[in-house]
């Protein structure tokens, strides 16, 4: 293979990608990542302020729009899948980037495992999961009638080493995985073996979301989970969200092309590492 080839699979001019949760630290640096490498990019949000701000900070070869669309609610992606192939005329990836946590389905002290409250469980688990699944039928099915496309789905190191603390989570994102792997055979063995589904699997970076359960807010060190947490990271540090793109852009270009139903875990060491 030669140089220019080599560059050529990771050209993504002409090539449309669907992003949710594309606002957060990590699927906003795809996004940006993505259109400097010549995709057009479709960022789903709730919030279209929140879009607005991530559009000024794109730049490169491709185009970004913002799309507003809930992952919890069909009928707003069947609306926002027409608004992608108005604008971009097909659809030829999905990255699955809405998830998080709540701190309503974390124990702690004053909130035991017996305690957790059930809607707060129900909104985890409906967040991680099913706003993965309901992407993957409404974006996946345009992707299924053009016979090739590719889905990334967002997991975590915490569906395959379970954290303390975070049982909603920490499930819903093994569920994640599992469903990587069955939507990965399902879509080459029922549609085309050019549809591919594949994940990767954050280890620790620092993100909205966990910032105050990592980092001190007063004084901005580690907090003794994320002190442990780099303890338990041969590399010794976060991730940075830029750490993320060459599994990314792999997994969404043609250099992956035999590569479906895996997770990659981007770690830092932290699944290899057993404490000792």
């Amino acid at each position: 293979m030669t140089h220019s080839e080599l560059l050529k699979m990771y050209d993504f001019t002409g090539r449309s990608v669907v992003i949710t949760g594309g606002t957060g630290v990590l699927c906003s640096a795809m996004a940006k990542a993505l259109v400097g490498c010549g995709a057009n990019v479709a960022v789903l949000v709730r919030s279209l302020e929140k879009g607005e701000a991530l559009l000024a900070e794109v730049e490169g070869p491709g185009r970004a729009i913002i799309v507003q669309g809930d992952v919890l609610q069909a009928d707003t992606l069947q609306q926002a899948v027409k608004t992608v192939l108005e604008e971009f005329g097909r659809v030829d990836g999905l990255i699955n980037g809405a998830g998080g946590n709540s701190p309503e389905a974390t124990t702690r002290p004053d909130l035991t495992f017996f305690n957790l409250p059930e809607q707060a469980l129900r909104y985890v688990f409906e967040l991680n999961m099913l706003g993965t699944i309901l992407p993957c039928q409404v974006f996946g099915r345009q992707m299924a009638e053009q016979g090739e496309g590719v889905i990334l789905n967002v997991s975590s190191m915490s569906a395959m080493r379970p954290l303390t603390r975070v049982i909603g989570y920490s499930a819903a994102k093994a569920g994640i995985n599992n469903f990587t792997q069955w939507l990965a055979v399902h879509l080459a063995q029922q549609y085309s073996p050019r549809l591919r589904v594949n994940a990767v699997a954050p280890g620790f970076f620092l993100t909205e979301q966990n910032r105050s359960l990592l980092t001190d807010t007063t004084t901005g060190g580690l907090t003794a989970r994320g002190q442990s947490i780099v303890a338990h990271t041969p590399m010794g540090r976060f991730g940075d969200p830029e750490d993320l793109l060459g599994a990314v852009l792999w997994l969404m270009s043609p250099a992956s092309a035999f590569v479906t139903g895996i997770v990659v875990p981007v770690d830092g060491g932290f699944s290899a590492f057993s404490g000792v």
